[in-house]
This record gives structure tokens, sequence and C-alpha cells, in this order.
């Protein structure tokens, strides 16, 4: 754990140096996932884009989780390296992705589908940065031979704690792989976003109950009803796909040539 590295006279943070990380490897991802797909869209613009907008949504929805931090330290929290709510960052994310679909005529649930792996495996790599930083992000005190202190963190922890982080980086590596693999054989055009839905709002849901969150709502924390609404989406949209069964382009060329 150790909030900032330091080269010479440079102090990098360890969040923003692993978040640059976690949208290199989505930009990669996704840009892999175009040319499968075959098309000539600039993937990297469109993660450069999305990783914006999503750390806009993270921080403006961490404002509206936490009202009492905003009320003590004003709009200096916004600039605060830590405070980044999953939430907001996936909805600013899908709406930036949708825009960008929408823009380079791939058509915006598509997008959201080639996007989905990318997603998985960016946010499971910028958990990392959440760690090394000691950010809060971590979980409840715990006896396991794995548990943590956080002494140097920016929110100092000084008994063993789950070390969230990390189980979210694992969950959201396992998905971006499955994702990934799904991707790569026949689908209807919105399943592997509907998936995505599923798997992580599930993954959040799990680990909030280890999390140092407050419990607003039927003893559940603002992440996890978000993670609840999440669930449903996908379910409601993997229903839809199967109900209509839409076939992305390619799939629907290879169907047209063997007629």
């Amino acid at each position: 754990m150790n909030p900032y590295f330091h080269l010479w006279h440079l102090s990098i943070p360890s969040f923003g140096l692993m978040l640059w990380c976690a949208a290199v490897a989505a930009a990669f991802l996704m840009d892999r996932s175009f040319k499968r797909a075959g098309l000539n869209a600039d993937a990297v613009s469109m993660v450069a884009v999305t990783v914006i907008a999503g750390i806009i949504g993270a921080k403006l929805w961490h404002v509206l989780d936490t009202p009492i931090e905003f009320r003590q330290e004003g709009w200096r929290v916004l600039w605060d390296s830590a405070g980044f709510a999953w939430f907001g960052g996936l909805v600013f994310g899908i709406t930036a992705l949708l825009a960008q679909g929408w823009w380079a005529r791939i058509g915006a649930l598509r997008t959201l589908d080639l996007a989905a792996p990318s997603a998985a495996v960016g946010y499971g790599i910028g958990r990392i940065g959440c760690f090394l930083s000691g950010d809060g992000c971590y979980g409840i005190p715990t006896n396991l031979p794995w548990g943590m202190s956080f002494p140097n963190g920016l929110e100092p922890v000084f008994v063993p704690v789950h070390p969230t982080p990390i189980y979210e980086c694992l969950a959201g590596l396992a998905i971006g792989w499955w994702l990934w693999r799904r991707a790569g054989k026949p689908h209807a055009v919105g399943l592997i976003l509907g998936q995505y839905l599923i798997l992580s709002g599930l993954a959040r849901f799990l680990v909030e109950f280890i999390r140092r969150n407050p419990k607003v709502l039927w003893d559940l924390s603002n992440a996890q009803l978000a993670s609840v609404g999440s669930v449903i989406a996908g379910f409601i949209l993997v229903i839809w796909v199967a109900s209509h069964k839409r076939s992305t382009p390619e799939q629907s060329e290879h169907a047209a040539q063997r007629v």
C-alpha cells in the first residue's frame, strides 16, 4: 500500500497511475473487440471520452452519496483523489458510450456490447489504485489471514480489514474474461451488456456486505440499491434480447452467405 510513488522530485499518486493503466488496458481490449467485429472506429478516443465522463460521474455521485462530506469540505471534495462512486461512473460512462456509438453509426446497444469486457477489466485494474492509495474503500475488520491494515493510507486504518479492492479487482477481471469469451461466440445484440449489468451488479452487491459504507434503506447501502437496479436492468435486457433475437451485423452477413 503506497499512496504515492516518488520519482526524483515527482510524487505520482498511485490511484492516478492505476487509473491510467486501467484506461490503457480498456482501450486495448476495446480496440481488439472492434477489430474482431470488423469495425474501423477509433476505440482509443471512445475509451478516453468514456473515462473522463466516468470520473466526473463518479465524483458527482460521491457528493450526492455523502452530503456531509460536501458540507464539511466544500467544492474541494471534487478534486480530492479519494471518493469515487461506482454507480455514478457507470451511468455517465454508459451515457458517453451511447452517444459515441450513435455518432460512429455502430449502434448504441452494439457499442455497449463491444465495450462491456473492457469496462469490467478496466474497473478491476482501477480498484488496485484504491488499494494502493488506501482511500477508504476497504472493508470491515476481519480475522482472516489475508486481512490488512492501512496505517499510511489516505484514510488510515490500524486494524486488519477486508482488502475489498482486491476482491473487486479479481471479480472485475473474471467478469471481463467471461464477457470477452462470450462476445467471441454468436450472440444477439444487447446480450453481452445484459450479462455485464447482472454480473457487475451482483459482484458489487455482495462485496458491500463487508465494506464500510453506511446503510440507508432495508439495511442496504446506496451502492447495493444501485446494484439491485443494475441486476434488474440486466435481466430485463437479456429477456428482451431473447424475445427479439436481433443478431449482430457480421452474424447476419454470415447467415446470408450460407443461403
